[in-house]
């Protein structure tokens, strides 16, 4: 994919936005693992990913992690410019949880032109309304749902992610993606396994009755 097909409303900006952009944006390449942004003193820039896949998550006091939301191909990550949204005040880290690769914008680029972009600006807003949303989500599903059926519904979505029931990840993976603990994890696993629902082996876990799964997350 080429940059300017990817970038919303790339064809609603002038000539000259769009050579600025062109002529600051940095194309970077990530392996697994890589931390790109980490935390509000950091000021990476806006994310655009082209290929690869992302996590930003933020951590407890206690040293937990958890998941807000995750990013793919064409998504922007706007929490990566803390400096450009003064207001926010998350300690949010960046995460490539693929090997991605993706274009920076420095965040005074892009907060300059949204100033004079009433397209770009109502995209930024409904960015981050979305994003917001995302976590408000979150929270409901952390005060309101029990482990295991969060549980269940990450095994759902990861296996829709990777287009398969055989998802090769670790106990200590989920417990960071769901701000809980490894052995909690392990425990409930064990008990889907005794239920004949999953199948685990040594870093892999086979979901064998997806219906089942399904019914536990929506209790």
């Amino acid at each position: 994919m080429n940059f300017e097909s990817v970038f919303p409303v790339w064809d609603k900006l002038t000539k000259a936005q769009q050579e600025r952009i062109n002529h600051t944006r940095i194309e970077k390449h990530f392996p697994k693992g890589t931390i790109i942004h980490n935390g509000d003193a950091d000021c990476t820039g806006l994310l655009l990913i082209n290929s690869g896949q992302l996590r930003a998550y933020i951590n407890s006091e206690e040293g937990r992690q958890v998941t807000l939301y995750r990013l793919f191909d064409r998504d922007i990550c706007l929490f990566s410019a803390p400096c450009m949204l003064h207001s926010i005040q998350f300690e949010v880290t960046i995460e490539a949880e693929k090997d991605t690769t993706l274009w920076i914008i420095p965040p005074d680029v892009y907060k300059s032109i949204m100033e004079d972009s009433a397209p770009l600006a109502n995209y930024t807003n409904e960015l981050m309304a979305s994003r917001f949303s995302d976590v408000m989500w979150l929270i409901e599903q952390i005060m309101w749902k029990n482990m295991d059926a969060r549980l269940a519904g990450f095994l759902l979505d990861e296996s829709s992610i990777e287009d398969t029931n055989e998802l090769k990840i670790t106990h200590e993976v989920i417990a960071n993606h769901l701000g809980t603990h490894r052995e909690v994890i392990t425990r409930m696993l064990r008990y889907l396994q005794n239920e004949g629902i999953v199948k685990l082996s040594r870093g892999t876990i086979t979901i064998l009755h997806k219906e089942k799964l399904i019914s536990l997350q929506d209790k």
